[in-house]
């Protein structure tokens, strides 16, 4: 009677062993945050997230233009003009001096209007110190080339690694600890993948982690920046419906149906589908696209009752980056040949002046679609009764 034991081939190797089973997943790395970070931009995302880096022990300074509001803002602890009334870190300072702001930093924050970042970036270049990671925490595409804002400091700023914030954030709720979660990005180096925890992405995260702020680590830097430029365009959207009577159905198929406009952009661009329903994607659509607390959605909003542009916010001057991130972002979807019917329909509304109702009641009777891509169907809608 043969033996019970093991068998082995001729190898000697035991035939019958189960191939040894991974160990416990290994805990977490050990990264080292920045010591010193500059935030470009005084308004309120740029407070908000200087207060947090202060916050988190990180010695900051946040940089403006007006050397009127760096002193109240010095004098008072607040920022009188952004977010009044909010109390921010006594180790925070504020300066008017861009050679002084990125003196001897480790990490800079871009947080400037789209439209201005080329400019911003340029007076940067002689005072920024040589290899400084710069993550852009504003969001859009640039009106006229097409390029994600990462390219444009790219060209600006050659030689620095590029990388963005981005994510469900409201700032006051940031600035006053609220918890609050985002997505920092970097394309990652052969040697950032050996070594994730030295990467600028990992170490820019942990420099920002404070018991209310949870930042999440991504490599596809592509898919972060495509997600909060169009969730602009589909929140004006959505405002404007909203405005015009209608509600929950209507707001959650365009929040839904923007969300995959964003894959298909993402992905004509080298990004991927994963990103766009994560934190920069699914997440800061769906909060953008919830309340009029984000000029998107408020813009939309007054423009569905009836305003006119200019009465819009009281006839105030306020910048609205899905305003113009619908003309660069149609733009370049034209360009890639990648369909977008409800960003189109924002801008044939804001740019072109056609008829917001029409404009909206053509999406719905558009021809049927299949959901999946694979499906491959297109029906075009009967016109009159059957014979």
């Amino acid at each position: 009677m043969l033996g019970s034991g093991p068998t082995y081939a001729m190898d000697g190797q035991n035939m019958h062993t189960p191939p040894a089973q991974p160990g416990p997943p290994p805990g977490p790395r050990r990264a080292t945050p920045y010591s010193r970070l500059t935030v470009i931009g005084m308004g309120s995302w740029g407070t908000a997230l200087a207060a947090t880096a202060a916050r988190a022990g990180c010695d900051t300074r946040i940089w403006g233009r007006r050397e009127s509001l760096a002193r109240a803002f010095a004098e008072t602890g607040e920022n009188p003009d952004h977010l009044p009334g909010i109390k921010l870190p006594e180790t925070l300072r504020a300066t008017s001096d861009l050679r002084a702001a990125l003196e001897g930093t480790e990490a800079v924050l871009l947080v400037t209007p789209s439209h201005t970042l080329r400019d911003v970036a340029r007076s940067m270049r002689e005072f920024l110190p040589e290899g400084i990671p710069l993550a852009l925490c504003c969001k859009g595409i640039e009106r006229g080339t097409g390029y994600l804002l990462s390219h444009v400091v790219e060209e600006e700023l050659p030689g620095h690694p590029v990388g963005a914030l981005s994510g469900p954030t409201f700032a006051t709720e940031t600035a006053l600890g609220h918890p609050t979660a985002a997505t920092v990005a970097f394309n990652f180096s052969h040697h950032d993948r050996i070594e994730p925890e030295k990467a600028p992405a990992a170490r820019l995260a942990l420099t920002m982690q404070t018991e209310a702020f949870r930042p999440y680590v991504s490599d596809d830097l592509v898919g972060v920046e495509v997600g909060g430029a169009v969730k602009n365009v589909i929140a004006i959207a959505c405002g404007m419906m909203t405005g015009a009577g209608f509600a929950e159905n209507t707001r959650a198929a365009l929040i839904t149906r923007g969300m995959d406009e964003m894959k298909f952009l993402a992905e004509a661009l080298g990004g991927r589908r994963e990103t766009v329903t994560g934190l920069a994607g699914a997440g800061d659509l769906t909060l953008t696209c919830s309340s009029t607390t984000s000029r998107n959605m408020a813009l939309g909003t007054q423009l569905g009752r009836g305003m006119a542009r200019e009465e819009c916010f009281d006839g105030k001057p306020v910048v609205v980056e899905g305003e113009v991130n619908a003309v660069s972002v149609v733009d370049l979807a034209r360009r890639l040949g990648v369909r977008m019917p409800i960003c189109e329909a924002v801008h044939a509304v804001l740019h072109e002046g056609a008829p917001l109702t029409a404009t909206f009641q053509q999406l719905w009777a558009a021809p049927i679609e299949g959901e999946p891509r694979a499906l491959d169907l297109f029906l075009h809608p009967h016109e009159g009764d059957p014979a």
